[in-house]
């Protein structure tokens, strides 16, 4: 279990994911969440996309669902973060964009 501090900065990492990896560059735990939060931000950026160049479909059920998939998701990494817990994402978690 991480200290206090470590774990907020990982929790953070879900609204902006590279908090963690300035104020505290050391922590693996750090880094794992950062990591989490960039796999959520691209599934956000691609759920956005999606929903915005698909006529009907992706204005009503693409966007929708996929926001709230994307909530869901910050709101379990969160959860963990805030708990000191390292555990992926369901769905995106198993990519590692940073090393």
């Amino acid at each position: 279990m991480e200290n206090k501090n470590t774990n907020i900065y990982a929790a953070l990492a879900y609204i902006l994911f590279f908090i963690p990896l300035i104020v505290d560059k050391d922590s693996e735990f750090g880094k794992f969440h950062a990591n989490q939060g960039l796999n959520l931000l691209l599934l956000g950026i691609a759920v956005s996309v999606l929903g915005a160049i698909i006529p009907f479909i992706g204005w009503f059920i693409i966007s929708p669902i996929g926001g709230l998939l994307v909530l869901v998701l910050a709101i379990m990494g969160i959860i963990n973060a805030l708990n000191g817990e390292s555990k992926e994402l369901p769905i995106i978690g198993k990519y590692r964009l940073l090393k």
